[in-house]
């Protein structure tokens, strides 16, 4: 029989309740055996045997009575724990007394000499015999079992950071797994007061005595932070300080997830490595951004996508009077029409178009027809290296289809058009980080339109978290695939947000906005994405460069080592919240935009490639290709101006 079947065999497997009611009426008679012949020294003469087997079946029976009542034979043994001792106690201790009480009663109080009358020595010697055997065999059949268990299971070496309840609570519910073999190796505690110390058996250690002693030293080791309410800043602090170790680091489900006070160790999960590239929840301004947009009509563009799915998501908590979808994206689309149909208010009317934003007469029955107070521009093509090699797409999308919306919103009154901007767009050095640039600048022209109405507003912010196409999906398929893992430069840096983070901004700068700024959000520090591809391994169990392997593919094209959120000659004015800041930002005239784009449109119709891309770079100075076929047309335009 293989170990596996051996192992579910027996993992499987309990003994019934009435087996072990029997083991323990067998124990009553052991020890009451061992009583009597303690009482009597161990001299087999002096024991008047039609005189024991009343005196055994009297108490006997108050046993077994007892034992009936507090179901002391009900626990599944291999389980056995204190509470499981306390009513054995309770069991025995029952039976000893009515059976002292009655001995007692029928000797001194009717003042007979019977043969159900048995001497207390025997009682109290029987009790703790009889106490003894019941607790301590079922703690040896537990610690039997689990030792037979291990033997088949793969070990892991667990540290378990936080030596307070939840730590606590941790061993205990690891102790009690049967799916692995976990050895608890020591707590972690940054408390001077309890290092050095143990707590029921187990050493409590430093972080530094901690590595020094298990890290790099101990096989398959995980580190579990069980640590309630702790801050972005310390679970980055610890994390980082194993991971960069190659320990896996996993944390205990939110409070609010267990169950009567408790977890299951399938709920302690890996630390995800959006949870290192976060930060501390960012607090919006959420009433004015309700009284906004309660009962508005709302029309979001891109709604399939990462961005726009999520505006729709967070729109529907602030009750608007309807709120319109629209996406090329059929499969998308319907998929987020069955998610939001489940939980869309029933005051809110939900309507669905699958249409380009480029489509002028479409996209003006849509909005005539429903009139919206806000539209968020979210349609956009965004992954750089494919806009490299289709800058006709990148600019029929993301500048004319955000100048055809843009026009149609003035036309129709609507109140606030916010615009969904990238960090691509400063300092661009590729088509796409341009394309959006220049949608940037038209809507920012609108606003100098005399007689408009609608203000126009743009954000920007840097890669978000899970959006499809970008990095951590990808790293997560190369790990799954088994590697490489390829990062195109050791260098290269980015700047990450959630995807609802993203969204909130986009939602505040729509009800904070006066018309005409680019707001931008405090992005945190950047990440480099060797350490990100690194800690991704790490954290998926593996090891770099053993496990899977980190390749190097080279700047893709139009890619930049940098990203940035300001252009050199941008500075930031601030706003009420202090995490975002509003750009200053050369703005043209509409005029003057109104020109370049339709010239635009017509090198769209009849030129080439190169033509469009130079026209745009006509209208953005600071636009240099970056490891592009494009890059020959700065060179051509520097050797003019020479």
């Amino acid at each position: 029989m293989s170990q596996s079947l051996l192992l579910s065999k027996y993992s499987n497997t309990f003994l019934s309740r009435w087996l072990v009611f029997a083991f323990d009426l067998g124990i009553v008679v052991f020890s009451f055996s061992v009583a009597t012949l303690l009482r009597m020294n161990f001299r087999l003469t002096d024991i008047n045997f039609d005189v024991f087997k009343y005196h055994f079946l009297f108490l006997f029976t108050f046993r077994a009575l007892a034992f009936l009542y507090f179901q002391s034979y009900t626990g599944i043994i291999r389980h056995t724990s204190i509470e499981d001792a306390v009513i054995i106690l309770k069991a025995v201790f029952t039976g000893t007394f009515f059976a002292t009480i009655l001995s007692l009663v029928v000797r001194y109080y009717f003042n007979l000499d019977t043969l159900f009358y048995v001497p207390l020595s025997i009682l109290v010697i029987d009790f703790f015999i009889c106490l003894f055997l019941m607790v301590s065999l079922r703690f040896w059949v537990k610690s039997f079992y689990e030792s037979f268990i291990r033997e088949f299971r793969p070990s892991v070496g667990i540290l378990i950071y936080g030596a307070g309840y939840s730590g606590m609570l941790t061993k205990n519910v690891i102790n009690n797994d049967r799916g692995i073999n976990y050895t608890i190796l020591g707590f972690i505690d940054d408390n001077e007061s309890k290092i050095g110390k143990t707590i029921e058996g187990i050493r409590v250690y430093s972080l530094t005595e901690a590595m020094d002693k298990f890290v790099d030293k101990t096989d398959g080791l995980e580190v579990i932070m069980a640590i309630n309410n702790i801050s972005l800043k310390v679970k980055k602090r610890i994390t980082d300080t194993f991971l960069d170790r190659g320990v896996v680091v996993k944390i205990l489900p939110p409070v609010e997830k267990w169950v009567g006070g408790e977890f299951a160790v399938n709920q302690i999960h890996n630390v995800k490595i959006e949870d290192l590239l976060g930060r501390d929840v960012i607090q919006m301004n959420n009433k004015e951004v309700g009284e906004q947009l309660y009962s508005k009509t709302i029309l979001v563009t891109g709604a399939a996508g990462s961005i726009g799915s999520e505006i729709v998501r967070q729109l529907v908590a602030y009750l608007p009077a309807s709120i319109i979808l629209v996406d090329q994206a059929e499969s998308g689309l319907f998929d987020l029409e069955f998610e939001i149909s489940a939980s869309i208010p029933i005051n809110t009317k939900l309507s669905v178009y699958v249409a380009d934003v480029t489509d002028q007469k479409r996209m003006s029955r849509i909005i005539s027809a429903h009139k919206p107070n806000f539209i968020f521009h979210a349609a956009a093509y965004k992954h750089v290296p494919l806009m490299e090699s289709n800058p006709y797409e990148a600019v029929r999308i993301n500048v004319l289809g955000t100048k055809i919306l843009s026009e149609l919103a003035a036309e129709y009154h609507v109140e606030r058009f916010v615009m969904v901007s990238t960090d691509k767009a400063v300092n661009p050095t590729n088509v796409m980080g341009a394309t959006k640039r220049l949608a940037e600048m038209y809507t920012q022209s609108m606003n100098h339109l005399e007689g408009i109405s609608t203000k126009f507003i743009a954000t920007r912010f840097g890669n978000v978290l899970g959006s499809s196409g970008s990095v951590i999906p990808l790293f997560k398929k190369q790990i799954e695939r088994g590697g490489p893992v390829t990062v195109t430069h050791p260098d290269i840096t980015r700047y990450f947000m959630t995807i609802p983070e993203a969204c909130e901004l986009v939602l505040e700068a729509a009800t904070m906005g006066n018309g005409g700024e680019v707001f931008v959000f405090d992005m945190g520090d950047s990440v480099k994405i060797i350490d990100l591809a690194k800690k991704m391994i790490t954290l998926s169990g593996l090891r770099v460069d053993r496990d899977i392997e980190i390749k190097f593919s080279g700047l893709r094209p139009g890619e930049k080592l940098y990203e940035e959120l300001l252009n050199n000659n941008e500075n930031t004015l601030p706003t009420h919240h202090p995490k975002i800041l509003i750009a200053k930002v050369n703005t043209p005239s509409y005029s003057y935009m109104e020109i370049q784009s339709n010239e635009l449109e017509h090198i769209l119709e009849h030129g080439t490639s190169n033509q469009l891309v130079s026209k745009i770079k006509d209208i953005i100075p600071e636009y240099k290709s970056n490891n592009s076929v494009f890059e020959q047309l700065d060179k051509v335009s520097i050797r003019s101006k020479g």
